[in-house]
C-alpha cells in the first residue's frame, strides 16, 4: 500500500483527507506543522505529501521549498491545499515545482483522484501536467481555470472534474459510471440524472453550438467522449 503524508494544521481537514484516502486503500500519516512534517518525511519516506499552504510558523510554500532542496526528498510529489487561488500562489507553485494544488473548500473525491494521477505519473517518471490545450479550450489544472477562446469561463467543481477527465484522455469513450466516479465519487440513479445536467451545462459553456457538440460527444448506449484529438499537454 502506498503511503501518503498529510500535513495540515486543521484537524477536521486531516480527518477528511485521511478518511477518503484510506477508503481508496492508501496508508495515511498526519502532521500538524512543518517541523513535525519534515521529520516524518525523512523518517517514513512517503510516496506523496498533501501539504497545507497555511501552516503555522513555516508556511506550506516554505516547506515545499525545503523539500525541493533536499536531495532525498526532491522528487516527492506534492499536492498543495490552498486557501484561495491567486497569481502569487500560481507563480509560487510553478517556481517550487508543486505538482498540483486545490483550493478550499475542495471535493475530497477529486483530491483522491488527483493523488492517484500524481502517483501514477511519478511511477512512470513523468511530470504531472499543469495545462491542457484542445482546440479553443485551455485548462489550467493547477489554477483550476478554463479559458475558451482566451476568455475565462467559470466552472463548478463537478464540471471542472469532468472536463479535466475528458481533456486528459481525448478520444477515450467514458462510460457513465466512469464519469460519475470522476465527478461525484459514486454512481446511482439520481447521480446519473445529475451527470446529464453537468454535461448539458458544460456544452453550453464550451461549445459553439451545444446541440451539435464538437468537444463532448455522446456515444449512443455507452457514454461520452472528447472529440477533439489534437492539442498539447504541458
Amino acid at each position: 500500500m502506498e503511503l501518503i503524508l498529510v500535513i495540515d494544521h486543521e484537524f477536521p481537514t486531516q480527518r477528511l483527507v485521511r478518511d477518503h484516502l484510506e477508503q481508496a486503500d492508501y496508508r495515511v500519516l498526519t502532521a500538524s506543522d512543518a517541523e513535525t512534517g519534515m521529520r516524518m518525511l525523512r523518517r517514513e519516506s512517503p510516496d506523496l505529501v498533501v501539504l497545507d499552504a497555511s501552516l503555522p510558523q513555516q508556511s506550506g510554500l516554505e516547506l515545499a521549498r525545503a523539500i525541493r532542496l533536499d536531495q532525498e526528498l526532491a522528487s516527492l510529489p506534492i499536492l498543495l491545499l490552498a486557501p484561495q487561488a491567486s497569481d502569487h500562489l500560481r507563480n509560487g507553485s510553478l517556481e517550487l515545482g508543486i505538482d498540483y494544488y486545490v483550493t478550499r473548500p475542495f471535493n475530497p473525491r477529486e483530491l483522491v483522484q488527483r493523488v492517484k494521477t500524481l502517483l501514477r505519473l511519478s511511477k512512470n517518471g513523468k511530470p504531472a501536467p499543469t495545462r491542457i490545450v484542445r482546440g479553443d479550450l485551455t485548462l489550467d489544472l493547477c489554477g483550476r481555470r478554463l479559458l475558451v477562446r482566451d476568455e475565462p469561463v467559470e466552472l463548478t467543481p463537478a464540471e471542472f472534474s469532468l472536463l479535466s477527465a475528458f481533456m486528459e484522455k481525448p478520444g477515450h469513450i467514458f462510460t457513465r459510471q466512469e464519469l460519475l466516479q470522476a465527478a461525484l465519487g459514486h454512481a446511482s440513479e439520481s447521480a446519473s440524472r445529475t451527470l446529464d445536467t453537468h454535461i448539458r451545462n458544460l456544452r453550453h459553456k464550451i461549445e459553439d453550438n451545444p446541440y451539435q457538440p464538437v468537444y463532448i460527444q455522446t456515444v449512443h448506449r455507452v457514454g461520452y467522449r472528447f472529440g477533439w484529438l489534437g492539442g498539447e499537454v504541458t
